[in-house]
């Protein structure tokens, strides 16, 4: 019984599996695989055995830094590897379905698939990607980490447990500077597919899945002047059935701050309900200073007050264990990921609308994408 402010628990670590000695066999050995999977990986105790990557040398690089014994200059030779029991996969998003496809052929000890956000570059690839992964019998999923950061989770356990009440308006305010790939400019897009996703997942965790969605972008100029791309600032609003509304500003630019104007990144986060507001900060954006995401909630079951925890924890590296585990999870249980590739479509058509919205200047209903 919740009695006061001070008697509120917010879930905001994911459950770990009882099992941490699956074999994840690592196909990737770029930043999200070498500074944050791994890492996070690590301090859960989960057992990554073996890595491979189109740079052997690099390859062996992470594998000394993280202690991996294993090393292939193929990935398919590490497909092969009976030890392998789940696959983490951090390739570019054209690249994604090729590795699937090979990676199927193994089922017999590949009982578990991470992939990357995004699933693949368009709504019907990675439908491709999780009809391949359902007819193997392999658990698929996503590595759509900002639902594993602290203050999100929290605030879907505040949602929860009913100190917001029915929720009306929510917003993402973004005003941060991300590291483009290198393979973003081949495949020529920018936010909506790498950073929105992110958000765009992050509202459908909290709220469940729109209707429509109307999407503006315009060109970020900081990255225009390395290759041409349509979506670098973008904002966007996501209608419900039920009236919620949720929108967001992905702000890349930020004006002038990579070019001597004083900088001012951040992500803010702000979740109103009949029955009480939440607020809150990413620290993601200070990478690789560790500063913790924060939540502060107010609620009418304790007027006047303002609940705000405090964690150590970080985006970036600490959420990416949620991801992994959540899979550990489904394959130990036999039961569908938290954040499965089947669910993940909905994300995925979700970003593809807001391609369609942008590129026809018009509100766009999901399942214009999705029949």
């Amino acid at each position: 019984m919740i009695h006061s402010a001070s008697d509120v628990v917010l879930n905001y670590l994911p459950q770990l599996p009882k099992n941490k000695h699956f074999g994840i066999g690592c196909i990737g050995a770029g930043f999200i695989m070498a500074d944050c999977q791994l890492v996070a990986y690590r301090q859960a105790g989960f057992n990554p055995v073996a890595i491979s990557s189109r740079s052997p040398e690099n390859t062996r690089k992470v594998a000394a830094r993280h202690d991996i014994s294993k090393i292939y200059d193929s990935y398919i030779d590490l497909l092969k590897d009976p030890e392998v029991e789940v696959l983490d996969i951090a390739v570019p998003p054209d690249i994604q379905l090729e590795v699937i496809r090979n990676a199927v052929k193994y089922a017999d000890h590949i009982k578990g698939i991470l992939i990357q956000k995004p699933m693949g570059t368009s709504y019907a690839e990675a439908k491709e990607i999780v009809s391949l992964c359902e007819e193997a019998g392999i658990k698929l999923g996503v590595n759509q980490n900002m639902r594993y950061d602290q203050s999100i989770r929290a605030c879907k356990s505040a949602l929860d447990q009913g100190f917001l009440g029915l929720p009306v308006f929510a917003s993402i305010d973004m005003r941060a500077i991300p590291h483009w790939a290198p393979w973003q400019e081949a495949l020529g897009f920018v936010t909506l597919r790498t950073m929105s996703i992110h958000h765009l997942d992050t509202f459908r965790y909290l709220f469940g899945d729109p209707e429509r969605v109307f999407t503006s972008v315009c060109k970020d100029p900081r990255t225009s002047k390395k290759f041409d791309h349509e979506d670098g600032i973008a904002l966007y609003i996501l209608e419900y059935e039920n009236g919620f509304r949720a929108s967001s500003w992905d702000d890349v630019w930020t004006g002038p701050s990579r070019e001597g104007a004083m900088q001012d990144n951040y992500i803010n986060w702000r979740v109103e309900g009949t029955e009480g507001t939440a607020k809150g900060s990413i620290g993601w954006p200070f990478y690789p200073d560790r500063v913790p995401s924060t939540l502060d909630l107010t609620t009418t079951q304790f007027p006047g007050q303002w609940i705000q925890p405090r964690w150590d924890e970080v985006w970036f590296p600490d959420a990416f264990a949620g991801p992994m585990a959540q899979l550990l999870c489904a394959v130990e249980e036999n039961c569908e990921p938290e954040i499965s590739g089947k669910d993940n479509l909905k994300t995925m058509a979700l970003v593809d609308a807001c391609y369609l919205s942008a590129k026809e200047h018009r509100a766009v209903e999901i399942n214009e994408i999705t029949d």
